[in-house]
């Protein structure tokens, strides 16, 4: 805090927003890190999260390089003083930790340190990780602690703030995960529902075709012929399911190239026509085209599905700093206003989480007879 109370606020809050704008939990830990290792001015910083078996899930660094990191070898059990921090749930704060008689077990590739602060990260009455600095970047006084009771604080309210970002981030883990396990169910029931019906009409139409052989030649090849069209949809059926069951692949294709080949896949497994295009689109946040890209299979399996529609034009477009994502089809629309039951069998609920989860909105416009056209749009980052 020696540079000043208004900058030190500053700095306070810069931290705390950058821990508030990430989802992901590893992006938060290393947010964390790097904003107390800058914050108190330290050499080295690190955060671990516990497992329940003595050692680490999670143990993210700031201020050692890769080559240091992958010298030092494996991750740290709990033990020695990180064990401290989170057994016994209280601020270490030390002029010299390699004095300290529970100083142990450090790797010889690891860096030199010093003088030392640490202190657990609480949920409640829970520690759901330690969070300490070495090396203070400042003159030590003879014997003592680069470390100040000021910085002490400082870290205090930063680990409350983390606490509070790290339980979002998990939840919003699990969020995810929960609403991965749904659609799955929703594809494996649609998947039995779809082939199992084509599967049931081939196998009575091979019988009929087997008890035509003998006695009526023309009218069998008639059957075998049906049998071979309806064993091609069970492949489409197959196919589409299985397009969708597959993880897409954003990091290495981007939401543009997914979509397309998605969109691709659909508009030939289905008899409607089913369209993409894009202009001006630039790169978003992950979260952001994971979104955009659920909601558009979402309204895509609306549209091909349950809409009997012709028609299907999927379009993402550039606005702004962001981008807006339009799945329209030419079917049955509804009214969204009064059907409310379908609204939900349409995933229109979800699909406004998802919007509103990263920032985003979402309209919907339909009318019976008139078709539905779904759009999302998103900040950028």
């Amino acid at each position: 805090m020696s540079q000043g109370p208004r900058s030190g606020l500053a700095a306070v809050s810069s931290a705390l927003l950058a821990m508030s704008r990430h989802l992901e939990v590893r992006d938060v830990l290393k947010t964390i890190v790097a904003s107390a290792r800058e914050l108190l001015d330290a050499q080295y910083a690190a955060l671990g999260v516990p497992d329940d078996h003595g050692g680490f899930a999670q143990f993210v660094v700031d201020g050692v390089t890769d080559a240091q990191w992958k010298a030092i070898g494996p991750l740290p059990r709990q033990h020695g003083i990180l064990a401290a921090m989170l057994h016994e749930a209280k601020v270490e704060r030390l002029a010299d930790v390699r004095t300290d008689p529970r100083f142990e077990g450090w790797p010889a590739a690891h860096p030199d340190m010093s003088d030392f602060l640490g202190l657990p990260i609480r949920d409640g009455d829970e520690v759901i990780g330690a969070l300490f600095l070495a090396n203070k970047n400042c003159p030590k006084p003879e014997g003592g602690c680069g470390f100040t009771t000021e910085d002490e604080e400082l870290l205090s309210i930063l680990a409350q703030h983390a606490a509070i970002a790290l339980t979002n981030a998990r939840l919003y883990e699990r969020s995810r995960e929960l609403t991965i396990a749904e659609e799955r169910s929703r594809l494996a029931h649609e998947l039995h529902d779809a082939v199992s019906q084509k599967l049931f009409s081939l196998r009575l139409t091979a019988q009929a075709a087997a008890a035509l052989v003998d006695r009526d030649p023309s009218r069998a090849k008639g059957e075998l012929q049906q049998v071979a069209v309806l064993a091609a949809e069970a492949i489409d059926e197959l196919r589409a399911a299985v397009v969708e069951l597959r993880p897409a692949a954003l990091d290495e294709d981007g939401l543009l190239a997914t979509l397309r080949t998605q969109v691709q896949v659909l508009d030939r497994a289905h008899t409607a026509r089913v369209s993409f295009a894009a202009a001006g689109f630039r790169a978003l946040p992950a979260a952001q085209e994971e979104a955009l890209l659920r909601v558009a299979q979402e309204a895509l399996h609306n549209a091909l599905r349950h809409s009997g529609a012709e028609n299907v034009d999927v379009t993402v477009n550039r606005r702004g700093g962001g981008a807006v994502l339009r799945v329209t089809d030419d079917g049955s629309g509804f009214d969204p206003h009064v059907t409310r039951r379908a609204g939900r069998h349409l995933g229109l609920v979800s699909m406004r989480d998802r919007a509103s989860g990263v920032g985003g909105t979402l309209t919907v416009e339909s009318a019976p007879g008139k078709g539905t056209t779904i759009e999302m749009e998103v900040p950028g980052g």
